[in-house]
């Protein structure tokens, strides 16, 4: 098979410079892109995945978020980035530098009175993004029948631009039409040069193909483009997201395919859809060495041996021909560390087919895996039927996935289905048994894929139901720290997640949670709150037998001393921590007998102070104090004192 590769094919300089900004900042809290980064759902959902989220509208937005906010490289309106900057205490803007040239474009030549069209998909982010820029009239036009339909003032004015993935033959054939109508036009072609150059590339091999495969989002506009541009040329062209796309079975050893995609695919998506294509001619070599060699007697065929020899490497058998046959370790089991001396015995029958005779010496090489693989297919299609669920090792992880095997037989699990969550190194599986099921079986296509996440999201939301029919307010539980935000924890609670609030992770202050807990920590907590409608979970560490508010009027009297620390200051006063979640007011006055301006003269936070109770309002939680109150009286107000007498 010959594979002629686009050499533009993949992310292009603006989707490349946005994706490396939206993972870069995923090791910060609360970051979130405005609309998609870019239109590829594999890519957006791992950025997911890696604490980047999605939002597609500011109004959802009703305070200000102590986070980051990135702006898609399809750009967004003007008013959008004022009304982010007002919400986000960070906007970092990854526009594609081509689209914020047309924003400056069209809002220049909009301020000097110019009508605006643009040419392009109306519904698109980016044009959405551009008519932003805009305040006069504009037009949004997609072909030449919408070009012909204008109606337009041949006194005013007009300024065109183009969508960034605009077809560069459709937009030069609407720029004339434009031109025929209205004498004054500025035309300035904002066609991405990487676009350009990917569509020529693009119909320049859809020429020379059988067939032709586009890699790429199916809502993106670029992609779209691509597709038609190269249906045009070759009638068997194909649109994919991924290689799961497409029936590999279409595909022969003989074809000459084309192969490109859109500025928003991923190389690893490329790179895998290479690699499943690249195979197909493998595949097809063998089945016709095998047709090449059945003239001589076992090639190909079933036999039965007796074992005469057994080592770390092959199995030596006996199978009634002028030359004994050989099994080596790879061809007797997929399993790359089975130990052929335990498995196999001198004198045991088996069974092996005949995949090579070497004509020079006689030599006979079999297969003994594919026999037992057959058996495990047909185990496979009974599961995948039943929806059985099976478990096996891992005894290979790749890039895209891990692999099992069932009685020979290999099963493909994809990253994305491994784990329900996103799992950052799957090298942890190897050699692990792990339960699955079924989902495709398609031994011809060799595709035969399992799956974990439905197993692992059914046992979550079983237990999730168990959890909430049991679980009851005042009821204290174990659970495990999740994740930390500045606003709480989040606490695994064996199958549902509660939220630990900052305010109730203590009777005292607490500015950082991350002071007080640590991700995976076990804590013991008690339940605040159920919302069994929105399955949410409210928890507390201010347990009650814990307040330091009881037994207040013994404890707080009036006339008791008590120490403290100076929590914070006031111009009035300073306030006192005498128990953790337990702040009493030293008023300025209160300070001492000597006349004190404001009580940073006299006191500093966190400075220890002993005062006297002077007031105590057990309703209101209101304590007040008295340095003043403990010290002696100078001997100036011992006589004024003695005076008054």
């Amino acid at each position: 098979m010959e594979i002629v590769m686009a050499k533009t094919a993949g992310f292009c300089f603006g989707v490349d410079k946005a994706v490396k900004i939206a993972y870069e900042n995923a090791k910060h809290k609360n970051v979130y892109t405005y609309g998609p980064i870019i239109h590829n759902t594999q890519l957006v959902d791992d950025l997911s995945k890696n604490g980047v989220e999605v939002i597609n509208s500011l109004e959802d937005i009703h305070t200000i978020i102590d986070g980051k906010l990135i702006v898609r490289s399809h750009g967004v309106s003007k008013d959008v980035f004022i009304n982010a900057n007002d919400k986000f205490k960070e906007v970092i803007d990854a526009t594609c530098p081509f689209v914020k040239r047309i924003h400056k474009i069209v809002e220049e030549y909009s301020e000097k009175g110019y009508i605006i069209i643009v040419i392009g998909n109306e519904t698109h982010p980016e044009i959405e993004g551009i008519i932003g820029w805009t305040n006069t009239k504009t037009y949004i036009i997609n072909s030449k029948e919408e070009a012909l339909q204008l109606e337009l003032n041949n006194n005013q004015p007009v300024c065109v631009v183009s969508q960034t993935t605009f077809n560069a033959t459709k937009f030069e054939e609407m720029v004339e039409i434009i031109k025929k109508k209205v004498y004054d036009v500025i035309v300035f072609n904002t066609i991405c040069s990487a676009t350009h150059n990917r569509q020529n590339e693009a119909l320049q091999i859809a020429k020379k193909v059988k067939k032709m495969i586009i890699i790429g989002g199916k809502h993106s506009s670029n992609t779209q483009k691509l597709y038609e541009i190269c249906k045009s040329e070759c009638k068997k062209t194909y649109h994919i997201e991924t290689i799961n796309d497409i029936d590999l079975s279409e595909f022969k050893a003989d074809d000459v395919i084309g192969i490109t995609a859109g500025a928003s695919t991923p190389n690893n998506i490329i790179e895998e859809v290479i690699f499943e294509m690249s195979k197909i001619e493998e595949e097809n070599s063998f089945e016709k060495l095998l047709e090449e060699s059945l003239f001589t007697i076992h090639n190909g065929k079933i036999v039965k041996g007796t074992v005469i020899d057994v080592n770390e490497n092959e199995i030596i058998l006996n199978i009634g021909y002028k030359s004994d046959g050989i099994i080596s370790k790879s061809d007797y089991s997929n399993y790359p560390d089975v130990d052929l001396k335990s498995q196999v015995k001198v004198g045991d029958e088996l069974e092996a087919k005949v995949y090579k005779v070497n004509d020079g010496d006689g030599q006979v090489l079999l297969t003994h895996k594919q026999i037992a693989a057959s058996k495990g297919y047909k185990k496979l299609e009974e599961a995948e039927k039943n929806k059985e669920v099976l478990t096996s090792k891992v005894v290979e992880v790749l890039p895209s996935g891990v692999v099992v095997v069932v009685e020979e037989a290999r099963v493909f699990i994809p990253a994305s289905l491994v784990s329900e969550q996103y799992e950052k190194d799957l090298k942890v599986y190897l050699n692990q048994e792990i339960d699955f099921q079924i989902i495709e079986f398609s031994p011809k296509r060799k595709r035969i894929i399992g799956s974990r996440k439905q197993l692992l999201k059914a046992e979550r939301q079983k237990k999730q139901k168990e959890i909430f029919e049991n679980i009851e307010v005042g009821q204290v539980v174990e659970g495990r720290v999740k994740n930390i935000t500045d606003f709480g924890a989040f606490i695994d609670l064996g199958g549902a997640d509660g939220l630990l609030h900052i305010s109730e992770m203590s009777w005292g202050r607490i500015q950082n949670p991350n002071k007080l807990l640590k991700e995976d920590e076990i804590v013991k907590v008690f339940v605040k709150d159920i919302n069994q409608n929105n399955k949410k979970i409210s928890l507390s560490l201010k347990f009650p037998e814990a307040n330091p508010w009881n037994n207040a009027i013994e404890k707080f009297a009036v006339g008791n001393v008590v120490k403290g620390k100076v929590a914070r200051m006031t111009d009035f006063g300073a306030f006192i921590e005498i128990l953790p979640g337990v702040d009493a007011l030293l008023h300025v006055s209160q300070i001492s007998k000597e006349h004190v301006e404001k009580p940073s003269d006299a006191l500093k936070v966190g400075q220890e102070v002993e005062a006297k109770i002077i007031d105590f309002k057990e309703e209101e939680k209101k304590i007040s104090l008295s340095i003043k109150a403990l010290e002696e009286p100078t001997e100036e107000q011992k006589e004024e004192d003695n005076q008054e007498a």
